[in-house]
């Protein structure tokens, strides 16, 4: 959620912090701030908003200094304010932190009995003020950051910065992740490879628990134990840390548009040469019972939509479950079963603990992720990454249909191993899949409608999402899109539940978008439209050329997909849905790529 930046450079920082700080925009925030140490001296300057806000501060009030810490916060404890703005100070330290301290207000008893009272109303100042305390007592840095890294209950990452220190940099992860990167006589800390993109390409991941002292030599790191301990260096890609729009408006456009393009190299990556078998890691699906799939938002709309494909394709039984609320209750997990966990980051503070939870209980753990480096991936017996590339809009896109793309082959896979899906059938399937990204290019060419039905959609107050079989788990996507960066009331239900309570809600001024390819659920669909019309409702179908021509007839608007087989139909009416949500909030004006109060990689339960 929170981005991180620290920097032990050759030359004046503050301009590169507010650069990095930009990289790591697409997380969310609302407010900035960097800290320096320049001739020894310690100082910071904050805002509250956008990071420009920040900048023009710097124009007038500069920062010196080549060395410092910077942080854009995502409110947690404390509203937004320059106040509760990271970095946090006491006395000589300074502070940036991700995360939730979840002691703090013990810590915080226990401080104002040394006289160490709050200012603000944040757990991470509690970190500063904990530092402080130990060096009072004549602790230097480097002893008190292990005392008070030791004290710390919750979920962190953190940077600490020190006076009369130009050389020093501590941090520490526990639950958040956090990564060091290495340049010439130079040292960099960042909340991912992104934010470090344009200073190193070597990077080391901290693993969980882990600590570490740097300077301009390089990195000591500690583990859990306090043992040191040698992490392996990475060189990244400078394509996986690329952040630009590559000519469109917004990052989401440019996602939506890639999609053809990123679902080819999965299927490159998943399929042999000839295409004709699909290429994974060895899973016996023979000997699983059944499997448990676990992912927040967006994520598990997908897991709700491979629950579908493994139960009808593989005949596997499949649980599904929000990750906030699956350890709660504490389900029994057979150890003939898998776990199944699905993040585009990686690091969903949720999703991972529920990872954990399943860790010598079920059979074995999968999961499917964008970031082969996190922790999600590292933490599983096997990962399968979804090659979606950077995806920077918080709106999840293309991270969305590449996840689909491989719950699918791993379907497929499940369902030719358990003698369900013939050598024939398995071919034709796959024969189908690589033609898909082309099948998504003229889709994406054909938006007019679309265009036009949001300029109309922009002007609800409420809007209902239908749909039945995969078309349901669709539904729920396409509401959530629109609630996410249009800020309109979207909800989504199946078809048939319509006349259960929701139907309560139509009259003219709720739109009812359906989503209903011809397939053999199409004339039930159709029926529970008509009960919408009936009932003055406006009917905006999504259907291809066969449903239009059946059902049409009095509906407000029509947008037509191209056919496809029955299987992949959520892959390509995600795309209608993303652009609904996206020309309708073009049309209200909001902020498509940072919507208000969202992040894009959750780090805290």
């Amino acid at each position: 959620m929170c981005g991180i930046v620290g920097i032990l450079g050759n030359h004046e920082v503050a301009p590169t912090l507010v650069e990095a700080l930009r990289r790591l925009e697409y997380r969310g925030y609302d407010s900035a701030g960097i800290a320096t140490v320049n001739e020894g001296k310690l100082e910071r300057r904050r805002a509250v908003g956008k990071l420009v806000n920040l900048s023009d501060l710097l124009v007038h009030d500069p920062l010196a200094g080549k060395s410092g810490i910077g942080h854009t916060r995502w409110a947690t404890h404390g509203a937004p304010s320059v106040v509760n703005a990271h970095p946090h100070r006491s006395g000589k330290v300074a502070v940036v932190h991700n995360g939730i301290i979840e002691n703090f207000r013990e810590l915080r008893e226990e401080l104002a009995a040394h006289g160490l009272a709050c200012e603000t109303e944040t757990d991470t100042e509690t970190i500063a003020l904990l530092v402080r305390h130990y060096m009072d007592q004549g602790m230097g840095p480097r002893e008190a950051a292990k005392e008070t890294i030791a004290r710390l209950h919750g979920a962190f990452a953190l940077c600490l910065l020190f006076d009369g220190e130009e050389d020093l940099l501590i941090c520490a992860r526990l639950g958040s992740p956090l990564a060091i990167g290495h340049g010439d006589g130079e040292m960099y800390v960042g909340s991912d490879a992104i934010a470090l993109g344009p200073l190193t390409n070597r990077i080391t991941y901290l693993e969980e628990g882990d600590w570490a002292v740097v300077t301009r030599d390089g990195a000591e790191i500690r583990d859990a134990k306090n043992e040191q301990v040698s992490r392996p260096m990475k060189v990244v890609s400078l394509d996986a840390t690329r952040v630009d729009k590559g000519g469109h408006k917004h990052f989401m456009s440019k996602e939506i548009a890639e999609q053809p393009i990123v679902i080819g190299d999965a299927l490159s990556h998943y399929l042999t040469t000839d295409g004709k078998d699909i290429v994974l890691p060895e899973i016996d699906f023979t000997q699983i019972s059944r499997m448990t799939m676990v992912a927040c938002g967006t994520a598990f709309y997908a897991c709700l939509t491979a629950k579908y494909w493994f139960e009808q394709l593989a005949r596997m039984p499949v649980e599904i479950d929000v990750a906030s609320e699956f350890r709660y209750r504490e389900p029994p997990i057979e150890a003939t079963s898998a776990a199944l966990f699905v993040s585009q980051s990686g690091e969903t503070a949720d999703t991972l603990a529920a990872l954990r939870y399943c860790k010598g209980k079920a059979g074995s753990i999968l999961s499917v992720v964008n970031v082969p480096e996190s922790s999600i991936a590292r933490e599983s017996d096997i990962a399968l990454p979804i090659l979606a590339g950077t995806e920077i809009g918080v709106a999840s896109t293309k991270a969305f249909t590449c996840q689909l793309t491989v719950l699918l082959l791993l379907a497929l896979r499940a369902g030719h191993q358990r003698g369900h899906i013939s050598d024939e059938a398995l071919a034709d399937h796959l024969s189908n899949l690589r033609s898909l990204p082309g099948i998504l290019s003229h889709a994406l060419s054909q938006t007019t409608g679309i265009e036009e039905a949001s300029a109309e959609l922009a002007e609800a107050r409420d809007i209902l999402f239908l749909g039945r079989g995969v078309m349901y788990p669709l539904a729920h996507e396409g509401a959530l899109k629109l609630k996410e960066i249009s800020y309109i009331h979207a909800e989504a239900y199946a078809s048939g539940e319509l006349k259960h309570g929701p139907i309560a809600l139509i009259d003219q001024s709720v739109p009812v978008v359906v989503l209903a390819p011809c397939d053999s659920l199409f004339d039930k669909t159709v029926s529970n439209m008509q009960e919408v019309m009936a009932r003055h409702g406006r009917v905006l179908l999504i259907t291809d050329k066969k449903g239009e021509a059946t059902a049409s007839a009095g509906v407000w608007k029509s947008i037509v997909m191209p056919q496809v087989s029955d299987v992949l139909t959520p892959i390509l009416y995600a795309l209608p849905a993303q652009l609904l949500a996206y020309h309708t909030a073009i049309a209200k004006g909001t902020d498509v790529d940072q919507p208000r109060n969202l992040a894009k990689s959750v780090t805290v339960e």
